[in-house]
């Protein structure tokens, strides 16, 4: 994994391309990533290097963050996440260093992590795509229950209990999940943001991470060798 930056989901809009096509945009602020710590092989196990963001009141904090980010001559930060690297590209990165939006210059396609919006307690049509009851007659009116639930009893193993993991009614969202292999249309340096294609999970003002795709097609991975060498 090369690195991970952290920002905040400002909104949706539309741009236009070069070529006069409208796109669905996502607008990402990424700054104040501050590099935190330097984890080593001889003293941790293993390389990698872990960034803070978000600014917190060092009285909402505790003393070991606020000593643990005062270390790298930071400011108490509200989240901190680490990746993995190697010992060349370790030696790139200084304690305190401040990560901005130019590491985006040469990505064409970027991963965005976030916590979905919560949707609180749902019915299986909201939540597993469930087509209801018949609507003919006879029917009661619980159009949009589950119908039978105890089919699976004999999948069961031990009891008369319910196989694992059915779908039922329940909460529904704020789960962390990953938005693949999106395009970056646009990076404004001047006030650290990045625009990506489409919707990204986590409401306006949420945290999310953005890193180089890990996985693309092979499409999709002949644009990034070509954008790497530009």
């Amino acid at each position: 994994m090369s690195f991970i930056l952290m920002g905040k989901k400002l909104g949706m809009t539309r741009v236009y391309s070069d070529k006069g096509v409208s796109l669905p945009v996502t607008v990402i602020q990424v700054d104040g990533n501050v590099v935190t710590q330097l984890r080593t092989k001889d003293k941790d196990g293993y390389t990698a290097v872990q960034i803070g963001y978000g600014a917190i009141e060092a009285r909402n904090s505790t003393i070991p963050l606020i000593g643990h980010d005062f270390k790298a001559g930071s400011d108490p930060k509200r989240h901190h996440r680490e990746f993995r690297v190697d010992d060349k590209a370790l030696a790139e990165y200084t304690l305190g260093q401040a990560l901005d939006v130019s590491k985006f210059d040469k990505v064409a396609y970027v991963d965005v992590i976030g916590v979905s919006k919560g949707k609180g307690f749902a019915g299986v049509m909201k939540r597993h795509h469930f087509k209801g009851l018949f609507a003919s007659h006879g029917t009661e009116r619980k159009h949009r229950s589950p119908g039978s639930i105890g089919g699976l009893c004999s999948n069961r193993g031990f009891g008369g209990g319910l196989k694992k993991g059915k779908r039922m009614a329940g909460h529904m969202g704020d789960e962390r999940c990953t938005t693949r292999s999106i395009d970056v249309v646009r990076i404004d340096k001047e006030r650290n943001l990045i625009l990506v294609k489409g919707p990204v999970p986590g409401a306006t003002n949420a945290m999310v991470q953005i890193r180089p795709a890990v996985r693309l097609y092979k499409t999709k991975g002949k644009k990034q060798a070509e954008v790497a060498k530009s």
